[in-house]
């Protein structure tokens, strides 16, 4: 394909119609907090989180109640035909058998409490309810802080990937008013043939990845639809000259003590290790007696009658208390079996914490490196920058003097417009980094969404 000036005009005209649209639909465009709230009402991961939370935090009554008194009642009522045949002896002789009947109803209802007094594993399960409650928060907590951070990481690669398409549509517009400059020389003669293949060979590259760039901007956007649910038509940009800010404290050491000690993956462990301990006190329980205290409360009413006589209605009340001992004698080995299973899992829950501390303070050193170092990266690039557009002028001016050949300028070009895209991807590394930097830690809240919000909106 060949580019031919008309299209060129047409390309020029175009770009400002789409920087309107683009201004009009500012005001329109959904910034960082609006998302991360239509998240915590539509993302499906979250919900499961916090459903999870939900059944975790129910361990607590049902551990409670493993201490409680326990009240049953059991009733019957039943109707009786009961017929009865007696062999009399006279002598050494039997005589006619007699016969009775007893037919009527009888029923009754019992109220049994009981209440233990000593059972050490239904403690045991009580204590271990809370610390099973404690990680249900925690597993949460993380969960919440996931969110943040898997928002915030869709929303700026949408971000980027729109700047990506603009620099390379700005690129495509810049390489196609050099490729018509060089027909131009050619035509009256002051260039060869050369400029202008090179030209069209840089317009044909730079449409093809046009069409990368607008398929990978569908791709964040569907990503982050999964989301929130909704397919975000605009978002707030990144304000041009923003001010990034190093982390407080300025030091990874504390960061990483910080993570080692209270991030949520280290708090969840912390509780997995206490439910472990208290398992081993609950299965060695075994061998130990039980006691309660039982108490009834029951009515039973009989309406039986006999043949020939007519017995009257017979109700009887009583009530009993006292106390309940078992002694477990011997299970085959079952308890000893338990108690070694219960040692060996809290064994491995501790491994399980040392190894969820070390990657909380490695995932909080990396997530400084990156704060520190993307910082330094954006004031590179932003020299780069600079330095990138000077090139670029001095180039052209060259070139139209007739000291820089045409590839020459289209070089320059893409210099600045791969800076451009290093510059802004920089930025959105740095402050992404700082969050996950604060979920290592286990302080990321709602108010970092507010401050990076702030961040964003018309230049």
């Amino acid at each position: 394909m060949r580019m031919r000036e008309g299209s060129v005009r047409q390309l020029r005209g175009v770009l400002p119609l789409l920087l309107a649209i683009v201004c009009a639909t500012q005001a329109r465009a959904a910034d960082l907090l609006q998302i991360y709230r239509e998240a915590l009402a539509n993302d499906a991961t979250y919900a499961s989180a916090r459903a999870a939370r939900d059944a975790g935090l129910e361990n607590l009554p049902q551990g409670l109640a493993q201490i409680l008194p326990t009240i049953n009642a059991t009733g019957f009522a039943q109707a009786n035909n009961v017929d009865i045949t007696f062999q009399q002896v006279a002598g050494s002789t039997l005589t006619s058998p007699l016969e009775s009947k007893r037919s009527g109803p009888t029923s009754g209802f019992t109220v049994t409490l009981t209440q233990p007094l000593f059972n050490w594993q239904n403690f045991q399960v009580y204590k271990e309810a809370g610390f099973k409650a404690v990680q249900a928060e925690a597993t949460f907590g993380q969960a919440t802080q996931d969110l943040i951070v898997r928002v915030a990481q869709s929303y700026f690669d949408v971000l980027a990937s729109q700047d990506s398409l603009a620099f390379i549509q700005g690129q495509k517009v810049a390489i196609a008013e050099q490729l018509a400059q060089a027909k131009r020389n050619f035509e009256v003669g002051t260039a060869t043939i050369t400029d202008t293949h090179e030209a069209q060979a840089r317009f044909d590259l730079a449409t093809s990845q046009e069409i990368a760039a607008q398929s990978d901007l569908e791709i964040k956007k569907r990503t982050l639809q999964q989301i929130v649910g909704k397919f975000p038509e605009q978002l707030a940009p990144l304000k041009a000259n923003i001010e990034l800010t190093p982390p407080n404290p300025n030091s990874m050491e504390d960061w990483a003590s910080a993570a080692s000690a209270q991030s949520f993956p280290v708090r969840a462990q912390e509780a997995v290790v206490e439910v472990a301990a208290r398992e081993i006190e609950r299965v060695r329980a075994g061998h130990l007696p039980t006691l309660n205290l039982v108490g009834n409360a029951g009515v039973n009413n009989s309406g039986l009658s006999t043949t020939a006589t007519v017995n009257s209605a017979a109700d009887t009340t009583n009530y009993n208390i006292g106390l309940q001992l078992a002694i477990p004698l011997y299970a085959g080995g079952n308890v000893s079996s338990l108690v070694r299973q219960a040692v060996a899992n809290r064994d491995k829950a501790q491994q399980d914490l040392e190894s969820a501390r070390r990657t909380a303070a490695l995932s909080a050193r990396q997530s400084f490196l990156g704060v520190t170092n993307g910082m330094a990266q954006v004031k590179a690039l932003e020299a780069a920058l600079i330095s990138s557009r000077s090139a670029l002028d001095s180039n052209k001016l060259g070139y139209e003097v007739g000291v820089r050949i045409n590839i020459d300028v289209l070089n320059a070009q893409q210099q600045v417009f791969s800076t451009l895209r290093d510059l802004s991807r920089a930025r959105y590394d740095t402050i992404l980094n700082g969050l996950r930097l604060k979920a290592a830690s286990g302080t990321l809240t709602d108010g970092d969404v507010e401050e990076i919000n702030r961040l964003l909106g018309a230049s």
